[in-house]
């Protein structure tokens, strides 16, 4: 039990500074992100638009997954910051390029159309997804 209890003394902060530094990334990484989409999200969302929902989720999670990755892989502070940046701009990079590919994307998320909306959820996490992959290598 004591080999335990050193384990947490020791580990604890290490613990609190990265998972902290994770947790204010993906809040800024949020923001920004909902601040660049031509349209806002979450102001759909409490208005009830479920097409908008189906969306800021997959922006939450598109840049939540890569960053649990490099968290688990990281070597410091730095690290995780410096990469946390970089799946911040491939994600926005991502929202652009389904922009692109689905046709008035921010009209049909404002209109609450659930088609584009899961179309651009698969995008947004299959590019996560990817990034995560490549974070770990």
């Amino acid at each position: 039990m004591q080999a335990v209890l050193d384990s947490l003394i020791i580990g604890f902060p290490y613990f609190i500074t990265h998972f902290g530094l994770a947790i204010l990334l993906l809040i800024a990484a949020v923001y920004i992100y909902e601040k660049v989409t031509p349209y806002r999200e979450l102001e759909l969302v409490r208005q009830g638009n479920v097409a908008a929902a189906v969306s800021l989720s997959a922006g939450i999670l598109g840049l939540a997954i890569p960053l649990a990755v490099c968290l688990a892989g990281s070597a410091s502070l730095w690290d995780i910051l410096i990469w946390g940046i970089v799946i911040l701009v491939i994600q926005i990079l991502a929202f652009f390029v389904a922009n692109l590919v689905i046709d008035n994307l921010g009209r049909r998320i404002e209109n609450n159309e659930i088609g584009a909306a899961l179309l651009l959820f698969a995008g947004k996490i299959s590019v996560a997804l990817l990034n995560a992959a490549a974070i770990a290598v």
